[in-house]
């Protein structure tokens, strides 16, 4: 049974809380106070009290004598003011009539009401379940003979006190109508009022009167008193005036737009707007707002935010793929072989593998990443052979990242190079072990002790000299040591417990990706976790796709691949780069979501950078015409080869010439990319591809520069030696004569005349000159008249005396050195 205060019922039946006390204490109820709690039993009887007070006892049974009817008699007096008429005659010696004064008549109005009470039903078919409910009011018939709807105040006109709360059974009583009201009253009949909602005091809730009628026509509600609701209606109106403001939990993105924002918070985009207005923002419905700007504004308007991170779908694939994840395995080692150039990495690999993998590559040097897996008696080894050039910088640190082990190979006849320490520091950065592979041992000129010493300066100790690098002597050539570098191999990894999940969806990294004309996208995996099976959905980066085939390195068909296998995938949406994260989904939709998210993402990102560069460097572009820009378009093979390139042209900007990327990709080149070179005057750069005959056409049309490269180091130093020529020639200043002041002269027509002795080179009448005093440049000019006695001439050589007269300076004084000197242009290399 509930229960609530009296100050609570108080202000639901919409009385005095002084009033309620008095009418519970003629009630025989014993409440103190307003915070007393009331329960439905003491409802019930204060009602019955309330009744038996002013006559509304039971009916139905006859327990009081309710008038059957009341009649009410009104009169009002009221006045109506008539205005008097003037005077006037009425003939030729009549006399005239006198005027009509002004004058009032009283008015009185008569009128007379009769109530009827409703006819109670002789049996109720549901008891009563709630009491502060109000019963049907009385019909009221008008004389002559009109029947009406009376309202409430009626009745305290009579002098009739109001009660507090009224009661009606749940289905109202039939009314004995008049005549007239006999047709009103068909259809009146309802449905049963449904109280399944609660309120917050524990009563059923109660809904406005609905519109019904017979006929189908409307009918206006009659009008109700504060705190009293009728339930004789036949339709639920069902809205409700809200108490207080509607607080809304709003799901902030990092970036989100005004018009979603408004959407979220169900309001007007304008409110928004004119919000952000008032915090010094100016900004449009469409244009994106950050997280932290997009929280202020929720919590000014009266929201709370709720920031999400834009990775969540990620998140939430990632702790999928975790929970299914099984017990842990031991798994092969991931051994990355760097070092410099032409010191002998590929043909160490190939003499493990048996296999001749330098013939294919151009001038000897790795172009790509290739991954290679060997079984070995005591074990299987993942081999990741990473370029030894400088431009493969960013492409070893990648495989540096993705491996357990770094053999790091040094030729022992030429020792330490600048790639060799870059291999040490991206090793010593990712926290992975070295291994160092002394190789060409088999050449007389081998000295192994010079390259331990000269690691040993870069913190690379040997074990024999207390260090806890493994060094081993090896030769490709001949296959010395290769054992002993494949044995300490097996223990560094035995030493690392490397292990993985086996079972389960599979985890990876793009080690390289290719577009192949027959196959599609090819991107070359190192599975790390789990299992990639044939039919797998696997998502990269921003590209998503089904598993067509797996192949390994010798392109042999797989049906899966376990921890550290690499393996070549075909069925990708498009070519992912290099070091991009690789995840079985469980479902292509889910694939293409997070694919689509992460697109939309970059795009926003680029648009963002655009815009930032085009604010913060109005100025720089204002200056542009002052730079020359060299555009070039860059087409390879593999996406390394294509970030390898772009970085290296990129690094050969200066301040006055600048490389600038205008396009790049993976694959041939196509018509695309000859219409942007000549929309751009771009440079195009194929390395190790070639133009189509569309894109032919195109270059050969527009005469545009084409250059095909298969060595790295030859594309960047054409450039370089293009990038030079674009550069301004460097003006030079060379002294070609000095002479000494042995006395000045003074010339009404010149004014100071310097006797001089040319001690060093030439002095020339054309060229500009500097006035020295005891070291120092005190006057910058050019000369006046150069005199040899009395003549003008152009020029005196070495040891020869002559008059200098200096333009616009009368100071020299004797001991003074007059410089002479000319510009020369040189031309400038990068």
């Amino acid at each position: 049974m509930s229960e609530i205060t009296v100050k609570q019922f108080a202000d639901v039946v919409g009385v005095p809380v002084d009033r309620l006390l008095v009418q519970l204490g003629e009630a025989g109820l014993e409440v103190k106070g307003e915070d007393q709690n009331i329960t439905d039993d003491e409802k019930m009887k204060l009602l019955s009290h309330l009744r038996d007070k002013h006559g509304k006892g039971e009916a139905r049974i006859g327990l009081a004598a309710e008038p059957k009817k009341i009649t009410l008699k009104r009169k009002s007096v009221s006045e109506l003011r008539q205005t008097g008429s003037a005077g006037r005659s009425t003939g030729r010696g009549a006399p005239a009539r006198a005027a009509k004064p002004a004058h009032t008549v009283n008015v009185e109005v008569r009128k007379k009401r009769t109530y009827v009470k409703r006819l109670p039903k002789e049996e109720i078919e549901e008891p009563v379940e709630e009491p502060v409910i109000e019963e049907a009011l009385p019909e009221v018939v008008e004389q002559p003979e009109v029947v009406e709807t009376a309202p409430v105040e009626v009745a305290e006109e009579k002098g009739v006190e109001k009660p507090v709360v009224e009661a009606a059974p749940a289905e109202a009583a039939p009314v004995a109508p008049a005549p007239d009201a006999d047709k009103r009253q068909k259809g009146r009949k309802g449905k049963k009022h449904e109280d399944d909602k609660k309120s917050k005091y524990g009563r059923k809730e109660l809904h406005v009167v609905g519109a019904g009628g017979s006929g189908g026509r409307r009918k206006k509600p009659r009008k109700q008193r504060r705190g009293r609701v009728s339930v004789s209606g036949t339709e639920e109106h069902g809205f409700e005036m809200p108490t207080a403001p509607i607080v809304r939990e709003v799901a902030i993105p990092e970036t989100i737009t005004v018009g979603e924002l408004a959407q979220k918070m169900s309001v007007k985009a304008g409110e928004v707007i004119k919000v952000m207005m008032n915090m010094g923002s100016m900004v449009t419905i469409n244009q994106p707002i950050d997280q932290d700007t997009a929280a202020i504004v929720v919590e000014e308007i009266g929201h709370t935010p709720k920031l999400i991170k834009d990775n969540a779908l990620e998140e939430d694939l990632v702790m999928a793929s975790e929970a299914e994840a099984g017990d842990k395995e031991p798994r092969p080692p991931v051994v990355t072989i760097m070092g410099h150039v032409d010191h002998g990495k590929t043909s160490l690999l190939d003499y493990i593998r048996r296999t001749k993998v330098a013939a294919g590559e151009a001038g000897g040097i790795t172009q790509h990443i290739g991954a290679y897996h060997v079984e070995l008696d005591k074990g299987g080894i993942t081999f990741l052979d990473t370029p030894g050039h400088a431009a493969f910088t960013a492409m070893r640190a990648r495989g540096a990242g993705a491996t357990d082990i770094v053999v790091l190979v040094v030729a022992a006849d030429d020792g330490v190079m600048p790639q060799t320490i870059e291999a040490v520091q991206h090793a010593k950065a990712a926290n992975v072990p070295l291994i160092i592979a002394v190789n060409k041992m088999d050449k007389p000129e081998a000295d192994p002790d010079r390259v331990k010493t000269e690691l040993a300066n870069h913190e690379v100790i040997p074990e024999d000299w207390g260090g806890d690098t493994i060094f081993a002597h090896v030769s490709a050539q001949t296959g010395e040591g290769v054992d002993d570098l494949l044995e300490a191999i097996i223990l560094q990894a035995e030493v690392l417990e490397l292990k993985a999940v086996k079972s389960g969806p599979a985890r990876g990294v793009v080690v390289e990706s290719r577009l192949d004309k027959g196959r599609g996208p090819v991107a070359t995996v190192l599975v790390q976790s789990g299992t990639l099976k044939d039919g797998d959905i696997l998502l990269s980066g921003t590209e998503y796709g089904r598993v067509r085939a797996l192949f390994n390195e010798n392109h042999t068909k797989l049906n899966d691949a376990g921890p550290s296998i690499p393996v070549e995938v075909l069925g990708l949406s498009g070519a992912p780069n290099a070091g991009d994260e690789v995840m079985v989904v469980p479902s292509e939709r889910k694939a293409r979501e997070i694919a689509t998210f992460r697109q939309t993402k970059d795009r926003e990102s680029k648009l963002a950078k655009q815009q930032a560069a085009k604010l913060a460097n109005i100025f720089t572009q204002m200056e542009e015409g002052e730079i020359s820009t060299l555009n070039v378009v860059v087409k390879a093979d593999v996406q390394g080869s294509v970030e390898a390139l772009s970085d290296s042209l990129t690094n050969l900007s200066t301040d006055e010439v600048r490389v600038k990327i205008v396009g790049s990709g993976v694959g041939g080149i196509n018509e695309t990319d000859a219409n942007l070179a000549a929309a751009s005057k771009a440079v195009i750069i194929g390395f190790n591809v070639r133009a189509d005959a569309s894109a032919k056409t195109v270059i050969s049309e527009n005469e545009l520069d084409l250059h095909y490269y298969s060595v790295i180091y030859e594309a960047i130093d054409e450039v370089k030696s293009s990038l030079s020529g674009m550069l301004s020639p460097e003006i030079r200043e060379e002294i070609i004569g000095m002479a000494e002041v042995r006395d000045v002269f003074k010339s009404p027509k010149i004014g100071a005349i310097a006797g001089c002795l040319v001690v060093e080179g030439t002095v020339k009448k054309s060229n500009p000159i500097r006035v020295l005093r005891e070291n120092v440049v005190i006057y910058q000019g050019e000369l006046e008249s150069l005199r040899r006695f009395k003549d003008d001439v152009n020029e005196v050589q070495s040891g020869t005396e002559c008059g200098i007269g200096v333009k616009d300076y009368n100071d020299v004084k004797p001991g003074d050195q007059i410089e002479v000197y000319e510009r020369v242009e040189v031309a400038r290399t990068l």
